[in-house]
């Protein structure tokens, strides 16, 4: 997915200049003209703090041109699961389509030492909870850094600024 191009798209359709989505999002408009043309490829952090700006959530950034459904669909494939990461990192999306959602179900993988950026992600609502399937991953949460192994679980407060890092294979 090219992230420069669908950031650019979704600035426009909010009626967004460059120097507009900087201010609000704490950044200079190089940051954002760098990012549209694709020299620099943001973290997640990264790009969630400038999504704040418009505002919208890292699914509603890849996902709000997906049609809503108009049956429901209980069942997602592989193929069905849009990939929101990068640099090593797989964030694959649940539930794409689905009006008004309530819940935001990732399946994240993380290769050996990717992470979720050097900044601290935070939420303005909501929880995050998971567990780690294979391997070790650092999570950071609120300052606290713990460690978790294949079988260890977590679950916190999303507002609470939290990273991830794979540490292991």
């Amino acid at each position: 997915m090219d992230i420069g191009m669908r950031l650019k798209m979704v600035r426009e359709r909010y009626g967004l200049s460059q120097r507009e989505l900087a201010k609000k999002a704490g950044v200079t408009n190089s940051t954002i003209s760098l990012i549209e043309q694709n020299r620099v490829s943001p973290s997640v952090s990264s790009l969630k703090k400038l999504l704040e700006g418009i505002p919208m959530t890292l699914g509603e950034f890849f996902t709000f041109d997906e049609p809503v459904q108009a049956l429901p669909r209980y069942i997602y494939r592989p193929h069905q699961q849009p990939d929101l990461g990068q640099n090593g990192l797989r964030l694959l999306l649940l539930g794409v389509g689905i009006a008004d959602r309530q819940m935001r179900m990732l399946r994240e993988l993380y290769a050996p030492g990717a992470d979720t950026g050097p900044e601290s992600i935070r939420h303005d609502e909501g929880e995050e909870c998971g567990f780690v399937v294979r391997g070790t991953i650092e999570l950071t949460i609120d300052g606290q850094v713990h460690v978790l192994h294949s079988g260890d679980g977590y679950y916190f407060p999303s507002t609470l600024p939290h990273r991830f890092r794979n540490i292991g294979i």
